[in-house]
């Protein structure tokens, strides 16, 4: 199958094979015939002419070519689609084609080859100088008056001088948008424009011109000339918007920049033509202390502020009317003006002022959260701004802040209220005075005297109300010692009729008292209701709040708080804690330690001394609660009943009985080990014969390095890896201890089973988890305790 390539007006391709294209060409008329003389050689792309297609068929859907080596365009221009060389004549026609009518026209094409003229023997051979076929472009003044047409141009082809050629033009301006500005005649080249133009609707125009000879050949490329339009000065400056507005600050700086007034010119940039100048032309209202407020730059139209009157409440707005000319200024370039609107914002200038100097009022005293008066305040400046609102503040007058002030911001009124109530048996007329500021810091102008600061006085006046007994002070603080007795008479809480002044016909009575530690009768007195002791076990607090009341004659009552403490009585005597010691032959001191029950100041530091200085013993101070008891070098074995007196830090003092035994033998006690199975014990006894400790229900009781038993109690204190027993039988109570650390040896003896602390002076019971069986205690002292019994305790030695 051959295909036939149609070319459609929109530039498409169609491709019909060789049987359906000769169906169509059977009904296709022939149009035309178009002769085209060409030179022999054609370059590739070349134009060979142009003919019209609308003369055969009005509606063109399909154009095509019969030669591939020629292209056929929608405008009928005809190109050279390769290098081609004629040496003889060469036709193809153009198949032309409308669908929808179902109509085909063709046209034929003849080429023929035009050779190279050769001068014959002595003729003579014209050539140009110049070529005329590319002119430079051409120049139209904007506006031109004429007369019309007007011949700008002439084009020239150099194969004028051989051919008979007719010229063409197209494109915008001719038969483009916009249209019949330019034509060309056609025999001449002179090209003509038609009418003004304006420049600044159209810049320049790029025409495409032809030159075609008598039988259709294109000697020369189709020109692309440029036609320029030369800019008139026939645009005025033109402001947008006409007019502008700027906001300027009141009390401004001269020299303030305002604003900027922007002009345009729709001429050609870089011309005198928009060359602006600027000036202003008037202005309103004129100040006669300032008549020229404002400042224009010539050149870029900024304003600025030329005096320093500016003041919103005098003047808030000012209009200035501005003159834009072109030409540079020049008095006959083009103008126009526009309206600058200045408007003054306002500042906090002016200082608020209260509507009076002074305000009298009337309040009953005890009123509290009440409207007393209110105050309006003044101010010259923008209302409902921050530079209008007031602030009202009360500088003197209250000091107790019984009064405080609101403020209405929409109407800027203050409103004094009262919080705390008046009495009118103190103060009968209370006098406020009251100052009012803006919420804004004040900005003054230049040069100008410091704003006055507005103020008022409020004198308020107390009226006296009939009120009920009033207790002073409202809180009574009563101390009161521990340990009085019942009934005892501790103080008197009076009140008294505020109106009268005095407690004439008041009863009085408690109200409540969550302790039941006093009484009030209906005279005011105030006593005791039972014993206190703060070291009772129910006296947990040492402070109580009583509410009492008070009524007079009429039934009015009144209130008060008692507030109870309870104070520590120097009620409990310094004591020693162990006050049976006993020395050894070393002859060591011995420790006296003393506790005291008492809170500070009644307790430590405690003063320690010795009646009888003539016993052989002496105290040598160690700290606040202990001395050391210390023997004479002479003094013999034996018990000593030695006399210690102990002072308090309150005054308090006792005299202390300290048994002391002093024995010759090695250390009273026997360390026994862990291992108790390598250990022998050696009894013995340095007193008279004593009772033998045989009792089995010796059952000692072991807590670490304690061990106890049930009848009795034995103490052991382990050190350096022994344990030390103590044995007691039947209510008496021994204590064998050795203190390695101290080198102190005592074996005492106390009536019951108690221990005595250094804290409140109670004792406490001690108890053992953890106790040894019966049959091992009988295994170890059963087979040491046949030896000789002493009274009362067996010591054991090394």
């Amino acid at each position: 199958m051959v295909c036939i390539h149609f070319h459609t007006s929109a530039g498409n391709v169609v491709c019909l094979d060789e049987m359906k294209f000769a169906v169509l060409s059977l009904s296709c008329e022939a149009c035309r015939k178009v002769t085209l003389n060409l030179p022999s050689k054609l370059e590739a792309r070349t134009l060979i002419g142009k003919v019209n297609l609308r003369q055969c068929l009005t509606t063109l859907d399909l154009i095509s070519s019969s030669d591939p080596d020629f292209i056929v365009r929608d405008d009928g221009s005809l190109f050279s689609a390769n290098a081609i060389s004629l040496s003889t004549d060469r036709n193809f026609t153009i198949l032309l084609q409308d669908t929808q009518k179902h109509v085909q026209k063709k046209m034929l094409v003849i080429l023929r080859a035009v050779q190279k003229k050769v001068p014959e023997k002595g003729e003579t051979v014209l050539r140009r100088s110049k070529r005329r076929w590319a002119p430079v472009p051409t120049t139209i003044m904007e506006n031109s008056l004429g007369p019309f047409p007007m011949q700008i141009q002439q084009l020239s082809s150099d194969t004028a001088q051989k051919f008979n050629v007719s010229y063409s033009i197209s494109g915008p301006g001719v038969d483009q948008i916009p249209l019949n500005y330019f034509y060309i005649e056609k025999e001449t080249g002179n090209l003509f424009v038609t009418c003004p133009i304006d420049r600044e609707e159209y810049q320049e125009f790029k025409i495409i011109c032809y030159a075609r000879t008598s039988d259709g050949y294109t000697p020369e490329v189709p020109l692309v000339h440029v036609i320029r339009i030369e800019d008139d000065n026939d645009c005025p400056p033109i402001f947008y918007p006409v007019t502008y507005i700027f906001v300027v600050p009141e009390n401004s700086r001269v020299g303030t920049l305002i604003g900027e007034m922007i002009a345009t010119d729709g001429d050609e940039m870089g011309t005198l033509h928009t060359k602006l100048k600027y000036r202003i032309m008037s202005q309103d209202p004129v100040s006669f202390q300032y008549p020229k407020m404002f400042n224009i730059n010539g050149d870029t139209g900024v304003i600025t502020l030329a005096s320093p009157g500016l003041d919103r409440e005098t003047v808030g707005e000012y209009i200035l009317l501005i003159e834009a000319r072109d030409m540079g200024g020049q008095p006959f370039g083009l103008c126009t003006t526009g309206t600058a609107v200045i408007q003054i914002q306002d500042r906090n200038d002016h200082a608020p002022v209260c509507e009076k100097g002074l305000y009298e009022v009337y309040v009953p005293e005890n009123t509290v959260g009440a409207k007393v008066i209110e105050i309006g305040a003044i101010d010259r400046d923008v209302p409902k701004t921050p530079a209008w609102h007031a602030t009202f503040k009360i500088i003197k007058g209250n000091e107790d802040g019984a009064f405080r002030i609101e403020t209405n911001p929409d109407s800027n009124i203050g409103t004094l209220c009262i919080d705390k109530g008046l009495d009118y048996e103190k103060t009968k007329e209370r006098r406020l005075e009251i100052i009012v500021n803006n919420e804004e810091p004040y900005v003054l102008a230049p040069n100008s005297r410091a704003v006055s600061q507005g103020s008022c006085v409020v004198v308020v006046k107390v009226r006296d109300v009939d009120e009920g007994p009033v207790f002073d002070p409202c809180v009574y603080i009563l101390n009161i010692k521990e340990c009085l007795p019942g009934g005892t008479v501790v103080g008197q809480y009076p009140a008294r009729d505020p109106e009268t002044g005095n407690s004439e016909d008041i009863r009085y009575g408690i109200l409540q008292d969550p302790c039941g530690w006093i009484t009030m009768d209906e005279r005011g007195e105030i006593r005791t209701a039972k014993l206190l002791d703060r070291d009772a076990p129910n006296m947990q607090n040492y402070q109580c709040n009583v509410t009492v009341f008070a009524t007079d004659r009429s039934g009015k009552t009144g209130t008060g708080m008692v507030v109870v403490n309870l104070e520590d009585e120097n009620d409990n005597h310094p004591m020693i804690v162990e006050p049976e010691k006993i020395m050894c032959r070393d002859r060591k001191p011995i420790c006296l330690t003393a506790v005291d029950a008492d809170l500070p100041p009644n307790t430590v530091p405690f003063t320690f001394g010795m009646p009888d200085r003539n016993l052989g013993w002496r105290l040598v101070e160690h700290d606040d609660r202990s001395v050391y008891l210390v023997p004479d070098d002479n003094i013999p074995y034996g018990d000593y009943e030695i006399p210690v007196m102990v002072t308090d830090n309150g005054g308090k003092s006792v005299i202390l009985i300290t048994i002391c035994g002093c024995c010759g033998a090695a250390p009273v006690s026997k360390h026994v080990c862990d291992d108790l199975a390598n250990q022998n014990l050696i009894i013995s006894n340095t007193e008279a014969p004593g009772e033998e400790v045989m009792d089995p229900n010796i059952l000692p009781v072991k807590t670490g390095n304690v061990v106890t038993s049930d009848q009795g109690a034995g103490l052991g204190v382990k050190t350096g890896g022994q344990e030390c027993f103590e044995m007691v039988k039947g209510g008496g109570h021994q204590n064998m201890e050795s203190l390695e650390g101290g080198g102190i040896h005592t074996l005492q003896s106390v009536k019951g089973h108690h221990t005595l602390e250094s804290g409140r002076g109670y004792g406490h019971p001690m108890m053992d988890t953890y106790r040894y069986s019966y049959s091992e205690w009988q295994n170890f002292t059963h087979p040491r305790l046949t030896e000789e019994p002493i009274r009362g305790h067996t010591l054991i030695k090394n």
